[in-house]
């Protein structure tokens, strides 16, 4: 590592700014490159396991989001058609508990501003805005040259810019993202105007054909975040343009009263089209890594990308800091010890995906009614200890 120069990290999001405040930990200087102003605050909600909560806690964030976060008390899940209750997952005190740190839904924005906040008092952080990555050039260290040709130098190039990673295009070019033919849209509605079990504490799912539904409570327990995902839309890129409420509810159309009527109650909605990327042949090139989506973009069933990002970027700064004068092996060991881990995520969020969306059709009823009764006879421990590989995971 060149020492004399910072880390450059593309992208100002919650993979980049926890790099960089991870970094400040071990004493590395960063420069973040990130493209916008961070003047808008649109955004979805977002949970939060242990797994992440964890690292946030000990990277002084956690403090920082409290007062904006919720603590649900449960995952309940329902039959989407019939409107029946299926099973708990116990959250809140018992799981924070057995993993030593909490389960929070928050607004994403506020999230990303406890990170801000949180950098902005590091010693060892500065920050660019309005700054498109254009051009990478590896060289004594890396240069980064922007849109509008302002050049950056740094020791090594963090890739945190997201699915539709630029730097991604020189670690490995060629590869893109493939749209699966799914679209989410969401919406955000007051908590105190909304009936049970909408208002209840806790993360409500209900599953359904080829579609399913998410919601829970964010900015401190004010609002409630709502999630539709159906397996139909159009390919587009970027994850905030408008939708049409009668787009949303056409996918639920066989759906029971309660969550429709939700759907139906909530005031705009926005939608973002879903995409996955192959397996990427490696996550670094000479002085440059890739972390969180840009290097394994993971379908949102799991509720893991956030928390894939932010492992990522504590593992990487750690590494950095125990290899600072042989960088390329703090790359080759984070990418042993992180590919594994995203892979599994992944494979775990596209079987949830699957069983979520039964019904549809004949085969999809008997596998629907099969897994209802499966989700019926555990026990709700056993539900939860099934997630120990997921929430328990250090690193």
């Amino acid at each position: 590592m060149t020492t004399h120069r910072p880390v450059l990290i593309a992208g100002g999001g919650i993979g980049g700014l926890t790099a960089a405040i991870a970094l400040d930990r071990e004493g590395i200087e960063s420069h973040i490159l990130e493209r916008s102003t961070f003047a808008e605050e649109s955004g979805a909600g977002i949970q939060l396991g242990p797994n992440a909560t964890r690292i946030l806690q000990r990277l002084g964030v956690l403090d920082a989001l409290n007062p904006q976060t919720f603590r649900p008390e449960a995952v309940w899940l329902f039959d989407g058609r019939n409107g029946d209750k299926l099973a708990t997952v116990p959250l809140g005190d018992l799981a924070e508990k057995r993993y030593g740190a909490p389960y929070i839904t928050a607004h994403r924005a506020d999230l990303h501003e406890a990170l801000r906040t949180v950098a902005a008092g590091c010693a060892h952080v500065s920050l660019t805005t309005e700054f498109t990555v254009a051009d990478i050039r590896d060289e004594d260290g890396v240069s980064v040259t922007g849109s509008n040709g302002e050049t950056q130098h740094g020791s090594l190039l963090v890739g945190a810019d997201g699915l539709w990673s630029t730097v991604r295009g020189w670690v490995a070019p060629g590869l893109a993202p493939s749209f699966t033919g799914a679209t989410a849209f969401r919406s955000l509605m007051p908590r105190d105007a909304l009936p049970e079990p909408f208002s209840a504490p806790i993360v409500g799912l209900w599953l359904g054909p080829r579609s399913h539904l998410v919601h829970y409570p964010v900015r401190g327990g004010d609002a409630v975040n709502v999630v539709a995902v159906t397996e139909q839309g159009d390919k587009q890129e970027g994850w905030n343009r408008s939708a049409e409420k009668e787009t949303v509810l056409s996918n639920f159309a066989r759906w029971s009263d309660a969550p429709l009527g939700l759907m139906d109650a909530a005031p705009s909605w926005r939608a973002w089209s879903l995409f996955r990327l192959p397996a990427l042949p490696h996550w670094s090139r000479g002085a440059t890594v890739l972390l969180g989506d840009a290097a394994h973009p993971v379908l949102p069933y799991l509720a893991q990308g956030a928390g894939l990002a932010i492992e990522d970027a504590a593992k990487l700064a750690e590494l950095l800091g125990a290899n600072r004068a042989q960088p390329s092996h703090a790359f080759q060991a984070y990418e042993a010890l992180r590919r594994p881990r995203a892979t599994r995520v992944q494979q775990a969020s596209k079987r949830l995906g699957r069983a979520y969306h039964m019904g549809d059709g004949f085969f999809g009823e008997v596998f629907r009614a099969a897994r209802n009764t499966i989700l019926g006879l555990r026990s709700e421990t056993a539900t939860l200890r099934g997630f120990d590989w997921l929430y328990g995971h250090e690193g």
